[in-house]
C-alpha cells in the first residue's frame, strides 16, 4: 500500500475507534479510545508537512500540536479523577468522531467533494448576480493530477474514493463571467466553511441531552455559517474585481482579503457563535473547561 493511502486510513481508523469507544462509553472502553486518539493524532501530525509546504504557519502548528495533545488525553483516559472529567473526555470522543468523520469523508469522496464546492459556488454566484454586482456563473471543474490539470468530465479517476490527495486543491471550480471571460479565482472544498460546520455538528450531536435542543442549536448554527461564508465569497470576489491594482507587501487586495482580513474575520465570528452556544448548550461549556483545567485555561475561579 503506497504511503499516501496508509495516511487516511489512519485517521479513518482513529475516528472509527473514537466513535465506537464512545458508544461504549457506559462500559470499559478506555482503550479503544486511547488507541483512537493516538492515531488521529498521527494523522493531523503527518499533514502538518503538507500545510508547512504551503506556506500555512497557523494550520502547520496547529496540525503538529495535535499529536502530543491526544496523547495527553490517551494518558487522561486511563487517570480520570472524576466523574466530570470523564463525560467530559466521553464527549470529547464522540465529538472527534462525528466531526472528523464526514468531513474526512468528503474530502476523500470526489463526487462529495465538488457536490458541496458546486452547491455553495452556484449560491455564491446567485448571491452576487441579485446584488446587482455582476454576473457570475460556474466554469469548469478541474481534478489536479501528477500530470497536471484535467476537466471533471474527462478524468477517469474513482469518483468514489480517492486515497491520496492530489495536488494542493484536488478539486476545483472555476467562476467566469456571463461572456466566459475568467475573473480569476476558483472554488474549493476549504471555500464552502464545512470544515467549520463539521465542528459544531460534532461538538452538539454527541452531547447527552434531549434531542429536540440538539437539533434547535445545529439549526442554528449551521444556517448561519452557511450565510456568513456566502457573504464572505461574494465580497472577496467583489475586491478582486474592484480594486485591482491594489497591493501591500507585494500581495494583491485577494490574497491579503482572503490569507488574512476573511481569516481573522471568520475567527472572530466562530468564538462570537461559540460564546452564543455556551449560553444555548451550558453541558458544552462545561465539558470544554472541564478538557481545558490541565492546561490551566479558562477555570473559575476560586472563592475565598
Amino acid at each position: 500500500m503506497e504511503p499516501e493511502s496508509t495516511v487516511p486510513l489512519i485517521g479513518a481508523i482513529g475516528l472509527v475507534s473514537l466513535a465506537v469507544s464512545w458508544h461504549l462509553r457506559q462500559s470499559s472502553s478506555v482503550r479503544i479510545a486511547q488507541a483512537g486518539w493516538i492515531l488521529v493524532g498521527a494523522y493531523f501530525f503527518v499533514g502538518a508537512w503538507d500545510y508547512q509546504a504551503k506556506g500555512d504557519l497557523l494550520l502547520t502548528v496547529m496540525s503538529i500540536s495535535a499529536l502530543p495533545i491526544t496523547i495527553g488525553l490517551a494518558r487522561w483516559e486511563s487517570n480520570v479523577a472524576d466523574t466530570k472529567a470523564r463525560k467530559a473526555l466521553d464527549w470529547s470522543r464522540g465529538a472527534m468522531a462525528y466531526a472528523g468523520g464526514p468531513y474526512l469523508l468528503i474530502a476523500h469522496v470526489p463526487w462529495l467533494n465538488v457536490i458541496a464546492i458546486w452547491f455553495v459556488a452556484s449560491q455564491v454566484a446567485l448571491f452576487y448576480r441579485l446584488s446587482g454586482t455582476g454576473d457570475i456563473q460556474l466554469g469548469e471543474t478541474w481534478v489536479e493530477t501528477s500530470s497536471g490539470k484535467i476537466s471533471w468530465e474527462e478524468w477517469d479517476g474513482n469518483r468514489w474514493f480517492s486515497a491520496e490527495t492530489i495536488g494542493e486543491f484536488p478539486f476545483q471550480t472555476e467562476l467566469v463571467m456571463a461572456d466566459g471571460s475568467f475573473i480569476g479565482i476558483n472554488f474549493i472544498l476549504a471555500c464552502t466553511a464545512l470544515q467549520s460546520m463539521v465542528i459544531f455538528i460534532g461538538a452538539i450531536a454527541v452531547l447527552d441531552l434531549d434531542w429536540r435542543r440538539r437539533i434547535r442549536a445545529i439549526l442554528f448554527t449551521i444556517p448561519v455559517i452557511h450565510i456568513l461564508n456566502v457573504f464572505r465569497n461574494v465580497g472577496l470576489i467583489w475586491m478582486h474585481q474592484t480594486y485591482t491594482t491594489w497591493s501591500f507587501f507585494g500581495m494583491s487586495v485577494f490574497e491579503f482579503g482572503h490569507n488574512y482580513a476573511a481569516r481573522f474575520v471568520s475567527l472572530f465570528a466562530m468564538f462570537f457563535m461559540a460564546l452564543i452556544m455556551f449560553e444555548i448548550l451550558p453541558e458544552l461549556h462545561r465539558h470544554i473547561v472541564r478538557l481545558l483545567k490541565p492546561l490551566g485555561i479558562m477555570q473559575p475561579k476560586k472563592q475565598s
